[in-house]
């Protein structure tokens, strides 16, 4: 007989006393999905923990946040995944998904911060932009150049950074970024461009008047070839922009903390991207990243408290902590402490 685990993890743990049955359909390792930007973390925490030698390693595949929230709210069960990274909180939506999909219980862990770059090859002819530039150079519709301020929106004209500013390179606008199931994709559009968009006094009043209009038009990426989807392979875009000392690609700060013998960042409004400014939320397109554990997994699936008691610990997360050792910039010590209880005690999510 086999047993198929639906519905709540009362359920599940009654699905366990039925002996072969559950040696049938168990899955003895945690299952991760989701973010690029948080992948490289995890893997790190899922080596350490897989060396203690108690529990297997676990499987993480990088799905993109977007695409690992939907796999993780799709149900309950072994064919489901125990967590999700998301470099981004997981919306209303999302949450709602979950819960109709018999998801009920989640637990967030806030892990540090990451700052989202604009970086070119260190070849590359140097420059600096404002998050209103960002806006002008990758929105599919910006205002008329001929009078920016006179209400009339038209097809993105530009097609070199030096039509948007004379001071920039006269190159071609060619911006390497990742697809819209990133997480850093909708942090990048919100904090960047919906940033620059709002640099237009006419265009920030809609965002009371019709938040759907204000969002289309801040949000909405040029599709034109000037924008190029990289999928969510952050090292292939490295690799993209060392052989195209032209192009601009976006992605985590962890990738340019790797990589900074090959490539650099672009400072936004007058601040450089590093340690110091993300971690004082001084750099302008920074944001807090996560994971989410599905609570009705949490003693059915071998390992999961563990590694959360891993990936939450000093050793890990504090300030000289091994994943800071690879671009993760600590939260505070208050919220640290606090985020640790909070996992410990599976604290559940809410909005």
């Amino acid at each position: 007989m086999k047993i198929e685990f639906f519905g709540s993890r009362a359920a599940i743990v009654m699905a366990l006393l039925c002996g072969q049955a559950y040696a049938e359909v168990a899955r003895d390792y945690i299952s991760i999905v989701g973010s690029s930007t948080v992948y490289p973390f995890a893997t790190v925490v899922a080596e350490q923990f897989g060396r203690g030698g108690k529990f297997k390693t676990p499987k993480i595949e990088s799905t993109g946040t977007g695409g690992g929230i939907k796999l993780f709210c799709s149900g309950v069960g072994v064919q489901y995944p125990d967590i999700a990274n998301a470099s981004r909180r997981m919306k209303k939506s999302e949450l709602a998904a979950c819960q109709k999909a018999g998801v009920k219980e989640i637990t967030e862990v806030k892990i540090g911060y990451d700052g989202i770059v604009l970086a070119h090859a260190k070849s590359a002819p140097q420059m600096e932009l404002t998050r209103r530039e960002i806006f002008l150079a990758l929105a599919k519709k910006v205002p008329d150049p001929s009078c920016q301020e006179c209400d009339k929106l038209v097809d993105n004209p530009y097609t070199t950074w030096s039509q948007i500013n004379p001071a920039l390179p006269n190159t071609k606008i060619e911006v390497l970024g990742p697809p819209p199931t990133s997480g850093t994709r909708d942090a990048f559009s919100e904090l960047g461009m919906e940033g620059g968009c709002q640099a237009f006094s006419w265009i920030k009043a809609w965002k009371e008047k019709d938040k759907g209009q204000f969002k289309g038009i801040c949000h909405t990426v040029r599709e034109d070839g000037a924008y190029i989807e990289a999928g969510e392979n952050d090292n292939l875009i490295v690799q993209k922009l060392t052989a195209n000392p032209n192009a601009v690609g976006i992605f985590g700060f962890s990738f340019l903390d790797q990589n900074g013998d090959k490539i650099s960042a672009i400072p936004i409004d007058g601040v450089a991207a590093d340690y110091d400014t993300i971690s004082a939320q001084e750099y302008p397109i920074s944001r807090p990243i996560f994971f989410y554990v599905k609570k009705a997994h949490v003693g059915v699936i071998p390992g999961i408290e563990a590694y959360l008691s891993e990936f939450t610990s000093e050793k890990a997360m504090g300030q000289e902590g091994y994943l800071s050792d690879k671009g993760l910039i600590p939260l505070s010590d208050t919220e640290r402490k606090e985020v640790a209880q909070n996992a410990k005690s599976l604290k559940n999510y809410s909005m």
